[in-house]
């Protein structure tokens, strides 16, 4: 554990890097684009640094984020829709998640889909996984983009929110609680893969 907490502060450090350079709202909209189609870490991270080191700068690279994470999201559709077998699958394997994939597809239709959509927008359940699915199973274009929208841009915004008012004390506080904040992080990547699993 104490390994992985060390990890995660050196990642920190390392993200932090880019928060005040010019190109901070380049890497968040990169980062956020990779994150909706295949990468792993969570864009969540590089907008919490920034707004960290310039509060003023939150909505702004909120927006950075949020148009990269929704047009990451239609990539990972496109991968879904006419990729699948050369680069779908094999992202699928990385996670080991074939038997999920299975089951996915066959209740990725109509209201499922739609809200299973929502809650990987909004929550910790891996969004590349619904971008994905949606493509695979051929979810009108349009209900995808819209509630990817929605559900990336409240969740962004509402980080972006809490350091616009109290920036400062968010800093301090992070600072201070940094260990218990990072194995909280790890679980809420970890709780949602499970909540996949337990859904289907």
């Amino acid at each position: 554990m104490k390994f992985l907490i060390n990890w995660l502060r050196k990642a920190k450090e390392w993200t932090e890097s880019f928060a005040e350079k010019k190109y901070a709202m380049l890497a968040i909209f990169l980062l956020a684009f990779a994150e909706s189609s295949f990468f792993l870490i969570p864009p969540d991270v590089l907008l919490i640094a920034i707004a960290v080191a310039m509060p003023k700068k939150s909505f702004k690279a909120a927006l950075w984020c949020t148009l990269g994470s929704v047009l990451g999201g239609i990539f990972g559709y496109y991968i879904g829709y006419a990729l699948m077998d050369s680069i779908g699958m094999p992202i699928v394997n990385f996670y080991h998640a074939q038997e999920q994939w299975a089951l996915l597809q066959s209740k990725f239709q109509g209201d499922v889909g739609i809200g299973f959509l929502a809650a990987a927008a909004f929550s910790p359940i891996p969004y590349k996984i619904a971008t994905i699915s949606a493509g695979a199973t051929h979810m009108d274009l349009a209900y995808f983009i819209g509630v990817s929208s929605l559900g990336r841009a409240a969740r962004f915004f509402i980080v972006a929110s809490l350091f616009w008012f109290a920036g400062p004390k968010i800093k301090d506080y992070i600072e201070k609680y940094f260990d218990k904040l990072s194995l909280a992080f790890v679980v809420l990547l970890v709780l949602g893969f499970v909540v996949v699993k337990v859904i289907l």
